[in-house]
């Protein structure tokens, strides 16, 4: 036989050796680096997402506590907070920021929770469409600066 054409069937085979092999390979690199991008920037949107959940919840918080009970502190001097006022007032504040969230007092100090929901961008793909996230934040009624401000 001629040496070309032993070449050319071992060619052959070859190439019948490798169909769709290389398909599936790019097809499954292609997918994990999908996934791993998908986790990057959604992982980044919810951690920002996060962020501004724990800062709604501070903000809410002390605007709750600015709710103080105005009879003891012109009585005795007495810094106490106006519970239902308190807890009006931060509720007040989320519903105009726009987040939903949990309110409570305790004591002289304002409880709250916000929990806001990020909508993904690649990790729709694989079926993940949202990622909840919570903050939650407490103040307390200060009475003027009472040390060095940092």
């Amino acid at each position: 036989m001629n040496a070309t054409v032993l070449l050319r069937r071992r060619m052959g085979r070859l190439r019948e050796d490798q169909n769709g092999r290389v398909t599936a390979f790019v097809v499954i690199l292609v997918t994990a680096i999908l996934l791993f991008a998908g986790l990057t920037l959604d992982g980044g949107l919810a951690l920002a997402a996060k962020v501004r959940a724990i800062g709604e919840a501070q903000e809410a918080a002390r605007a709750g506590a600015q709710e103080i009970d105005l009879a003891a502190y012109r009585a005795n001097g007495a810094l106490r907070l106006a519970p239902q006022q308190a807890s009006a007032a931060a509720r007040a504040y989320l519903a105009a920021a726009g987040h939903a969230g949990t309110v409570s007092v305790a004591g002289d100090t304002v409880n709250v929770t916000v929990t806001v929901s990020q909508s993904t961008r690649l990790l729709g793909l694989v079926g993940i469409d949202s990622l909840t996230v919570t903050g939650t934040g407490q103040a307390q009624p200060q009475r003027g600066i009472s040390g060095p401000i940092p």
